[in-house]
């Protein structure tokens, strides 16, 4: 086999975060910056290099891995031809170095008792890489994280380590305040951007000029990887938060056994914006407790060049076809074909003038929380700002790019309007595991 130097796979810009030890490494960065794939290579190389070494590999929700961390580092194995080295199971999602038998594990913050107590056979759990950091919304998760692995003393030969690599959306998210506002002598921080990827084609670098001349501001951040900015966000009063929509208004004691039940409070809508080639078609679910002014988004769909029985598909394996959805009424042919597919309560958006500024002033009378599973919408909400004029001075209308969700979630808004919780009876919940087959019977219609 022939011999490949190392640079020539790995690239440049990224010598220092390669060879760095301190205990956390952080490295902010646009998209098409390479810096996962060059974290992917980093990993798969130092778990060569040192025998006792072990690696846990962090993300928001378990089951985004397996389309980028999981496939990235499979891809970095075979990058660096040593594919045959690695035995890669999707079930239990680890990978294992056939030599020695380190891992890779895999978790998410949606099960932190399992997270907490991961371990390995042999050799030191002492490396940790969160994906996405930015999908984990509150510190207090990380720091517990943290005191949990890497664990215990680790031979000199070793280093005990976490990094984190994100897209930095909003400079208010506590990442920043973290590690970048502040130095330590156990940090060391990184940016980078698609510029220093020598890897990129000419269509790719076309699609971040694209992006400068249509959404500036989404190019500092997406392009760049600079902060992004809360001043002139069209929703400033959100933030990413773990919830299970199922228990929303619901306290349960020790036991589990239910307290306080004001489940009643919170009614499901759904929005439906369509895309084809360029633009995604974009789908969005949430909760709205119009007593307490509270939004809790907790789903979506984000994905291009998707027929309409692709999207009725979709809606079907979600469990959200015998849903009222608003989706967008220019698309009117779309919407009959999903009826006849199968989503027979679907409804045309409801436009008109001002439909969109008088949409945005409802929304904006509540408070927004994201579930971190919903990255785009979370993208979106931070990229979604006001015009300017020739004077930089913000105007009265959105910019009208990369705002697919955004529509979606407005069209879904509007059934909100005429939503009155306080004249609907709460709900009856009726212990069933004692019920017989013959009590169904037209128990319920």
């Amino acid at each position: 086999m022939k011999k490949r130097h190392l640079p020539e796979i790995i690239g440049s810009g990224y010598g220092d975060f390669w060879r760095d030890t301190k205990r956390y490494r952080v490295l902010k960065g646009g998209k098409g910056s390479k810096k996962s794939a060059t974290t992917a290579l980093n990993y798969i190389f130092r778990l060569m290099r040192y025998p006792e070494s072990n690696l846990l590999v962090v993300r928001g929700v378990m089951n985004t891995h397996r389309d980028s961390t999981f496939a990235q580092l499979k891809w970095a194995q075979e990058k660096l031809g040593v594919s045959h080295l690695w035995q890669n199971t999707v079930s239990p999602m680890e990978m294992t170095y056939k030599p020695t038998g380190q891992k890779i594990l895999f978790r998410g913050f949606d099960d932190v008792l399992k997270l907490a107590s991961t371990t390995v056979a042999k050799g030191y759990l002492c490396w940790v890489w969160i994906e996405e950091a930015y999908e984990i919304a509150s510190e207090a998760d990380f720091d517990k994280l943290d005191l949990s692995v890497p664990r215990g003393n680790v031979p000199p030969n070793l280093f005990k380590q976490t990094t984190l690599t994100f897209n930095p959306w909003s400079e208010t998210h506590w990442l920043k305040k973290r590690f970048f506002d502040t130095e330590h002598d156990n940090v060391s921080t990184y940016s980078t951007n698609y510029l220093c990827n020598e890897f990129l084609d000419d269509t790719d670098r076309l699609v971040f000029e694209r992006m400068r001349a249509e959404n500036y501001r989404k190019y500092t951040v997406a392009g760049l990887g600079e902060w992004g900015i809360a001043e002139g966000l069209v929703y400033e009063n959100w933030q990413a938060l773990e919830f299970d929509y199922k228990e929303l208004g619901i306290e349960r004691d020790e036991n589990g056994q239910i307290t306080v039940d004001n489940s009643w409070k919170y009614r499901s809508f759904f929005g439906l914006d369509y895309g084809y080639t360029n633009d995604p078609t974009a789908f969005i679910a949430f909760a709205v407790n119009k007593v307490d002014k509270e939004i809790f988004i907790y789903d979506e769909h984000y994905e291009v060049k998707m027929l309409n029985s692709d999207i009725a598909a979709m809606i079907k394996r979600k469990g959200y076809n015998k849903e009222r959805i608003r989706a967008d009424a220019a698309e009117p042919k779309s919407n009959e074909d999903l009826r006849r597919l199968g989503i027979s309560r679907i409804l045309p958006s409801v436009k008109g003038k001002d439909s969109i500024i008088n949409g945005i002033a409802q929304i904006q009378e509540y408070k927004i929380y994201v579930h971190p599973r919903c990255e785009n919408t979370i993208k979106e909400l931070s990229s979604y700002c006001w015009q300017k004029d020739k004077n930089e001075n913000g105007i009265n209308k959105p910019v009208d790019t990369d705002n697919h969700l955004m529509d979606a979630f407005r069209y879904g808004f509007y059934d909100v309007l005429f939503y009155h919780p306080q004249k609907e009876k709460p709900r009856v919940r009726v212990d069933r595991s004692n019920i017989t087959a013959e009590d169904m019977n037209g128990a319920w219609g």
